[in-house]
Parts: structure tokens; sequence; C-alpha cells
């Protein structure tokens, strides 16, 4: 689905879901109320009505599989940042076990890395353009500088292998939460969710095309569930884009909270 549409506010785009909806349940009442009213109307009162709920299982099977595959990718994605923060937030809380300059060059190191992925692999991701070519740089200096730490009593040994681990369990969140940007609703997967709505439309419209009061009411019934499906798809169809995905937050905290407690010093 097209990047503007998945960018705008839930509202419009719910309101865009339902006019387009609407428009189309109201084309088919339309024409087959008419097509009624002519030789077809035998062959509308032979379609059975026991086809309604097999189009209807069917509709529902295909909206709830890919609902729950949008979901527990929007899941994923959550638990990537939040993994993500909680680490470098260790690696910030670890680097106070060492003398000063080390820990002043590690926590800027991970202030750079959160702003790098704030102002720059957030957008990336948002229109599903991050590829895991270019280096965390900062994480990997890090990492390294980790390893060189020269250790003075116990706690800081005890702490040295603490604090790889943190930055390697973060450098695999990131990892994650770049590959989970690319995920997708595919375009076979919403043509058949649409072109199965369209077909329960039509059948409904059959059904009941004898009474015009009585095919109104079920046609729009049914055409308000499947735009509501619809938007709900679409608004987590990409855990990183629109009004209603994972935000930079939780490690826009990281940083806030290191402010915090510099400035307590």
């Amino acid at each position: 689905m097209a990047d503007w549409f998945l960018n705008l506010p839930v509202f419009w785009m719910g309101l865009i879901v339902f006019v387009a909806t609407f428009l189309i349940a109201g084309g088919v009442y339309l024409v087959v109320t008419r097509l009624a009213e002519t030789e077809w109307a035998r062959a509308f009162k032979a379609v059975s009505p026991g086809l309604l709920p097999v189009l209807g299982v069917l509709f529902a099977l295909l909206v709830g599989f890919i609902a729950v595959e949008v979901w527990n990718t929007f899941d994923r994605a959550k638990t990537a940042v939040a993994t993500e923060a909680s680490a470098l937030r260790a690696v910030v809380l670890l680097a106070g076990n060492f003398p000063e300059e080390q820990k002043t060059r590690i926590d800027a190191l991970i202030n750079r890395h959160i702003e790098v992925a704030i102002h720059q692999e957030w957008p990336e991701m948002a229109h599903q353009q991050a590829t895991l070519s270019p280096l965390p740089t900062h994480l990997l200096e890090a990492l390294h500088n980790a390893f060189t730490l020269t250790t003075a009593d116990g706690g800081q040994r005890a702490a040295q292998p603490e604090l790889i681990t943190a930055l390697r369990t973060a450098l695999d969140a990131r990892r994650q939460r770049i590959v989970i940007s690319e995920s997708s609703v595919g375009a076979v997967k919403w043509l058949a969710i649409l072109f199965q709505a369209l077909c329960t439309l039509v059948a409904i419209a059959m059904v009941h095309a004898d009474n015009r009061r009585a095919c109104a009411i079920t046609v729009t019934l049914f055409a308000t569930g499947a735009a509501l499906s619809v938007l709900l798809i679409a608004a987590y169809s990409r855990p990183f884009t629109g009004e209603i995905s994972v935000t930079p937050e939780l490690l826009k905290q990281v940083i806030a909270t290191e402010a915090k407690e510099d400035t307590s010093r």
C-alpha cells in the first residue's frame, strides 16, 4: 500500500477507507437492484443464502490470518526497541564502575548512536529504506573500548563482561528492528482481502435483491465491518510507519536519563 496513505493520521486514513468502501458498496447495491428488475431476477433468487456463511468465514479467515501476522510483527518491533533501550541503559549504568574518562567516552558513543537512530535510521525505517549495510560505528567503537578497558579492582572486572554482553545485545536488537522495518502486508494479501470482501458484498446483495431495504441494510453492515478490518490492518501493517507506530521514545529516555545524572553531579 502507498506510503502517503500509510503515513496519514488514523482519522484521515479511516475516512478514505470508509468513503471508498461505501462508494463500492453503493455501486454494488445499485447494480444488483437494477439487474433484479430484469431477467437476472430469476438467477438471483436461485442463489442459495447458504453461500453467505461460507463467504463470510473465508473473509474472516483471511482477515484473521493477516491481522495476527501484522500484530505479531508490531509486537516484535516494540520488543526489539525496548531490548535495545534496556541494553543501552545497562551500558550507561555499568560504565559508571570505571574511571571518569572511560565512562565519558562510552557515554558519548552511546548518545551518538541514539542520535543516529532517531534522526537517520527511524525516517529510513518508516519508508522501508533502512538496511544492514551501514555499520553502527558508534556501538562498535563502544564495544571495542569495552574490550580494551583496564580493570583495577574486582568490581570493574565483574562489570566488564556484563558491559560487553549489553553492547552485543544492543547490536542484535538494532539488527532486529531494521529487519522488522522491512515487513509489510504484500500486494497479493491485500488483493485477496479486497476481492473476497467484494465477492461477499455481491453475494449479500444478490440474496437480498428482492427486498431493497433489507439489501441496503445488510450491504451497509458488511461494508462497515470490511472497512474496519482494512483500516486496522493498514494502520498496523508497517510497525515504524504512520501515526500508530513504534517510536524511538525509549531510546530518547536513555539520553534524557544520562543528562539528568550529569546535571545532578
